[in-house]
C-alpha cells in the first residue's frame, strides 16, 4: 500500500518479482506443512479436507466459480491448520499468500483447470491419509508448477 498525494491509501499491483517471491514463500510453507501434516493429521481433519474437495467440485459443477475459489483457498489454509502449528498458520494467513492465491485462482478460469485442481487436491488428501509425504509432495509440486504461469500481472 502507498499513501497517495491527497492522503488516501492505494493497493499496489503485484510486480513480477513480488509474484516470484510470494510463490517461493508459498511453496516453502505448504511443502513444509505437508511434511508436518503427514505426521500429525487426524481422521477428522482428513474428513474436513474431503468435504472441502466435495464442496469445490459441487461449486464447479454448478458454475459457481467464486465459491470454488473460496473452497480452493480453504483447502490450502486447512492443510496449514493440519500441522497443529499456530505460528505457521499465523505466518501463512498474515502473508500475502491468501490474496495471491485468490488472484491466481480467479485467473484460472477454464473448467479443465478446475478439474485438475480437484484431482490434485483429492490426490493430496489420499496421500495424507496414507501418511505418504513423498506422494503428497510430488502432487503439490505439480499443483504449484501448473499454477506458475496462470496469474495475471498488472
Amino acid at each position: 500500500m502507498t499513501l497517495g498525494p491527497k492522503g488516501g491509501y492505494f493497493v499496489n499491483s503485484l510486480t513480477a518479482e513480488d509474484i516470484v517471491q510470494i510463490r517461493e514463500l508459498r511453496e516453502i510453507l505448504e511443502i513444509g506443512a505437508l511434511r508436518l501434516a503427514c505426521e500429525k493429521i487426524t481422521k477428522e481433519q482428513i474428513a474436513r479436507l474431503e468435504k472441502i474437495c466435495k464442496d469445490f467440485s459441487t461449486m464447479v459443477e454448478q458454475g459457481y466459480y467464486a465459491g470454488a475459489c473460496e473452497a480452493d483457498l480453504r483447502f490450502h489454509e486447512t492443510l496449514i491448520e493440519c500441522t497443529g502449528n499456530e505460528k505457521l498458520l499465523r505466518t501463512y494467513t498474515n502473508s500475502h499468500i491468501p490474496l495471491f492465491h485468490r488472484q491466481l485462482t480467479k485467473s484460472s478460469s477454464s473448467e479443465g483447470d478446475y478439474e485438475l485442481t480437484d484431482k490434485e487436491h483429492r490426490a493430496i488428501v489420499k496421500a495424507l491419509a496414507e501418511r505418504n509425504f513423498a506422494q503428497a509432495e510430488e502432487v503439490m509440486r505439480k499443483h504449484f508448477a501448473r499454477g506458475a504461469n496462470m496469474i495475471e500481472i498488472d
